[in-house]
Parts: C-alpha cells; structure tokens; sequence
C-alpha cells in the first residue's frame, strides 16, 4: 500500500520531492497509526460493499472501517453481519490473484463491532478472508466498557496471512461516552483509558474521537461553518484527551481527528473561510469554488486545526473528503526543511537557528517531537516539492 498511488507517475514526479513510501498491515504500529490519513466509514449492510472497497482503494483510500454499530438501524446487526462475511469472502476471491495478494488486501481494513463478543464470532465466520482485516473498532471506550473488548481481541490470537505467516489483529478505541464529556468524570474517565490501552499497548493502533456522539449528550450539532474547536464542551475534551493519551514522550498514541458530517450543498450564512489567493492559477480557481459549493472550506479549516492540536488522520464518511485530508497530510518543502535541521546529528547538543526559509526560529530541543512526527508523516505521505502546496495536491488527488 501507498498513498497517491493511484495517481500517474509522471504526476507523482511534479509533486514530490521525496515519494511516499510503502506500507501494509506488518509494518510498525507507529508507522501504520500515522499512515491511516482518511479513514472511510461505510455501513456493513451494503450489498456491493466488496466492490465498494475496490473502488475506494483505487481512488487512493487506504484504510476502511465496515460499520455494524451507529451507522445501521438495531435491527439489521443479524443481516449485516451475514453481508459483511459474504463480502469479504468475494472480496478474498477478487483479490487472491491480484496485485492485493498475500499479507492483507488493497487497503486497511477495520470492522466496527457493537460488543465483545462479535470478535470471535466475526474471525471464526470469516475464514481465510481474515487476512484482508487489520483488526477492530471498539464504541464508546471506557476502562469498564473497553477491556472486554481488547481481551476478546487478544484471544484471537494471531491469524493466518495466507504466505505462511501470522499477524495480530489491532484495534482502534472510539472515544465517545458521556463520562469523557462530563467535567465530573472525565478526569477518571481519562486515566481508566490511560490504564486499558497501555495494558494493551501492542494491538492498540490508534484513538479515535466520537464527536457526534459527544455532542448528542448535550443535544448540540456544529454547522458547515464551524469546526469542532469553535465547539467549546468538544474542544475541551479534544484538549484533555491529547494531553493524556497523546503525549509525544513515547507514552502516548496518535489520536485522530473527529467525522466531518458535512457533504451537501446547503444554504451558507457565514463567508467562506478558504482564501481566494492559493487558488489563482489554472483551474484551481474552479476547485475552490467547489469546495466552497460542497461546504469543504470548513473541512480544510478543521484538518489544520486537528494538525495543530495534535491529531493525525480523520474520521470520513464520505469519499470526497479523502482527498482533502490526504493533500494536507503531505509534509511541505518548508517543514521538511525545518525538521531535517532540527535533527542533524551536530545539534544534539541543542542551539536555536534560522530555518532555511529565512522565516522562523528553530531551537532544536523543543522542536525535536515536532520533528520526529513531522518526518514520519513525510515518509507515509511524502514530501511536496519546493513550490507545491495544498492546492497542487488537492488538484491532482481529487477524482
């Protein structure tokens, strides 16, 4: 797997000054966390879900989560469990001799349960076409709620990849339950998680925030115009959730960022929020005046604050947001300038320099997690040449 394999080689050699390396479900949990990008949810009960992946995977999606939880009615979970096993077993036959042969499939594949013990159930239903599956999503994760889940997981042992080998299945806590939201509780809240995923620490990929359900608890909904941060009962526990659980001292887990629930075009009543001069060229002007159509301004606006407060990756349910988390997930000339001086073997020692642009200080040990993060996300994503910003990327990505 790749990200923007999906584009042509000689529009990939435009863009990147340094090419977005390969990955797949046996690479290192911290490789894998930070190269999720867009996750695309898509309900269990679809009745082409297997071509539906495919499709998805062309397009440049590179992690899936088939949804048995909040995206279909109570009553369905029988039906879509029966349609997710067939499907991944025609999914396991389209595959077999294709390019998506051998250790996992096109993309990574999580499915979302509702309770513990679906997990065995689902891996023993499955079959060989377990080894298209990366692992699990777990609701509503609390120290009481969520061990269950992660016992269950460890159970499964390791499953068969199909050349010979094994693999564990991983698993990505949501967080979403009243008791994180509520000042009275979270802080308790917080440390149980704390406890539970680090007892577990060798299957948990990542952490998931569970916006929409965190904002039902106070019947609140965010507009186009506004991202989860302008939310202040969400923007807290976004805060408090990385300053627990994502800290950058190898203690911690990438936390991604929350649903975008906006794809329609809808009645604006606030101005756009996308800058007009990063589009005045070619047909971008034409790309901006979509995203503004399609209430993707806001979404861009989010991703950068995701970034900023310390998030990587997002939560999708529609397949033109991917493009817009993928482009803005490429590390720019001008941070990969930065971090590579951060971390030169000669400044180990510590010191404070002017970047290379000319524009910023940078004092090499406060910025050395930074750093770090930053290249690791240039290696999954890559790094743009001099010159290319969001808006090349965006042009190029979106389908």
């Amino acid at each position: 797997m790749r990200h923007f394999r999906h584009l042509a080689p000689d529009v990939q050699r435009t863009l990147f000054h340094r090419d977005p390396t390969e990955f797949g479900p046996a690479s290192p949990l911290r490789t894998l966390a930070s190269a999720l990008g867009a996750t695309l949810y898509s309900p269990a009960t679809r009745p082409r879900l297997a071509d539906d992946v495919l499709r998805q995977a062309d397009r440049g999606v590179v992690s899936m989560v088939l949804c048995l939880e909040d995206s279909i009615d109570d009553g369905e979970v029988a039906e879509a469990e029966e349609n997710l096993v067939r499907q991944l077993a025609r999914l396991d036959r389209l595959t077999a001799e294709g390019d998506a042969a051998g250790d996992g499939g096109p993309l990574l594949l999580f499915i979302r349960v509702r309770h513990p013990e679906q997990i065995p159930d689902l891996v023993k239903r499955l079959g060989p076409a377990v080894r298209l599956l990366s692992g699990f999503v777990l609701p509503k994760f609390t120290a009481v709620t969520g061990l269950p889940f992660l016992e269950a997981l460890a159970d499964t042992g390791t499953v068969d990849t199909g050349t010979g080998g094994g693999r564990r299945l991983l698993a990505m806590p949501v967080l979403e339950s009243p008791e994180l939201l509520h000042l009275e509780t979270r802080a308790e809240t917080l440390a149980g998680i704390a406890r539970a995923v680090d007892e577990h620490r060798q299957r948990v990929l990542a952490l998931r925030l569970g916006v929409t359900d965190l904002c039902s608890a106070y019947g609140l909904r965010r507009t186009p115009e506004m991202t989860a941060y302008d939310v202040q009962l969400v923007a807290s526990v976004i805060g408090d959730v990385v300053n627990v659980l994502g800290r950058a001292d190898g203690t911690g887990f990438t936390v991604t960022g929350p649903v975008w629930e906006y794809f329609r075009l809808q009645e604006r009543m606030f101005k756009p929020q996308l800058r007009q001069s990063p589009f005045l060229s070619g047909r971008a002007e034409e790309l901006r005046t979509a995203l503004i159509e399609h209430d993707m301004d806001g979404l861009l606006r989010e991703i950068e604050m995701d970034r900023a407060n310390g998030l990587l990756g997002k939560t999708c349910i529609h397949p033109s947001h991917v493009a817009p988390v993928h482009a803005l997930s490429v590390v720019t000339h001008e941070e990969y300038s930065d971090a590579t001086d951060v971390l030169r073997p000669e400044r180990d020692g510590g010191g404070v320099l002017r970047s290379a642009y000319t524009n910023k200080m940078n004092e090499v040990k406060p910025h050395r997690a930074w750093a770090e993060r930053t290249l690791l996300r240039g290696e999954v994503f890559g790094v743009a040449r001099e010159g290319i910003g969001f808006v090349d990327l965006l042009s190029a990505g979106v389908r």
